[in-house]
């Protein structure tokens, strides 16, 4: 099978070495940064430079492949998911981009061809945990997703680094965050209603309001869905202080040296600032908790998530929860074992049985282990 890879960053990385090692699988790299592409030497996969963002450049690169995997920024997600389905190619997509992935169902169901999206750890992961508690419960009540990727290191004066564009990071912080509550859909600031959770072997984080739930707005019947980004403690406050002060504006204003638009200053300067060094550790850490009804008895089941570097591969702890997540999803297309035309967020994956457990031990066999506890609560 002929399987395209467009974008070869730290997460494109990670589910092309995951990929490459499946002898069935041909595998071609698409990216226009020759430093990215340098990495993925010795792999064995096929490396091309192409424009991503020009669509004639996507048509192009994905003429000859049997599976699509969309690794770009999120900026150029839908267009470039479109331009695969457009070629009658069957997408898995982390692109995280912030149109209605639903928009693309028609177009995938014309072509007759299928179209994994947000195949990440969140959301991703954490929604095919509820798409399978949803199938699996009699009823459930609510659904609490708590995530983030973190440096080892704390370092003032940020406390933080992005395991991925910081330009998509400062637009989880921008995005009015939608959840719900007692069955009526709301919106609330992304950073807003900070809490502190503690976790075992971690200490105290924070968590707060991002827009992380997507799909499952229109997907879930839950009546209580929220999602919180977790991080160090303080560093919602500092990003609510740049987002006030102006320094996440698009608008052009008046500078000394011209015009500028404050956000491309800022994502500048955090883009050095936010970088992880070569071989510097990072953290991913996940708590997913639904609660509902099972034969009368009121339960709750919690997945915990703590995934570190792997230092024999090199490889972040982000880039393996969200690439091997994507990975396992490849492997579901391409056996068969998911062929349905059309849009497919995770939880839809997750309410087969069959796939939820295969990504689960997918991930348990390459280290990502998730931690499940069952309690009744009557």
């Amino acid at each position: 099978m002929n399987i395209v890879v467009l974008g070869a960053g730290r997460v494109g990385g990670a589910i092309v070495r995951d990929l490459s090692a499946e002898p069935t699988f041909s595998v071609k790299v698409v990216d226009l940064d020759p430093l990215a592409m340098d990495r993925l030497e010795g792999m064995g996969v096929e490396l091309e430079l192409h424009d991503l963002t020009n669509p004639d450049r996507v048509a192009e690169a994905v003429a000859d492949a049997d599976l699509v995997v969309g690794c770009v920024p999120g900026f150029m997600g839908y267009r470039t998911v479109e331009v695969a389905l457009g070629e009658g190619k069957p997408v898995v997509d982390i692109s995280f981009f912030e149109e209605d992935a639903f928009g693309l169902d028609e177009l995938a169901r014309e072509e007759g061809v299928p179209c994994l999206v947000d195949c990440g750890v969140a959301p991703g992961l954490s929604n095919l945990i509820l798409g399978h508690m949803e199938a699996t419960l009699d009823e459930t009540t609510s659904f609490r997703c708590l995530v983030g990727g973190l440096p080892v290191e704390r370092d003032w004066p940020w406390e933080y680094k992005a395991p991925f564009s910081p330009a998509d990071v400062l637009r989880e912080y921008m995005r009015p965050a939608r959840l719900r509550r007692h069955g009526k859909d709301v919106v609330l600031p992304a950073l807003s209603e900070v809490e502190l959770v503690h976790f075992p072997g971690l200490g105290t984080l924070e968590a707060f309001n991002t827009d992380g739930l997507r799909t499952l707005i229109e997907t879930s019947t839950t009546p209580d869905l929220v999602e919180k980004t977790i991080r160090y403690p303080g560093h919602a406050e500092r990003m609510r202080v740049l987002r006030e002060a102006g320094f996440f504006d698009d608008r052009e204003i008046i500078a000394p040296s011209g015009l500028v638009r404050p956000r491309d200053v800022t994502e500048t300067l955090l883009f050095d600032a936010w970088q992880f060094g070569e071989g510097e550790p990072d953290l991913t850490v996940g708590r997913f908790t639904i609660e509902g009804v099972q034969d009368e008895r009121r339960v709750r089941h919690t997945y915990d998530l703590l995934d570190y570097y792997n230092t024999e591969t090199e490889t972040s702890s982000m880039a393996r929860t969200t690439g091997y997540t994507c990975a396992a999803m490849v492997r579901l297309v391409a056996q068969g074992d998911w062929t349905t035309p059309g849009v497919a967020p995770a939880e839809t994956v997750g309410r087969d049985a069959t796939c939820f457990e295969y990504v689960l031990r997918h991930l348990e066999e390459r280290g990502v282990k998730l931690f499940h506890h069952l309690e009744e609560l009557d």
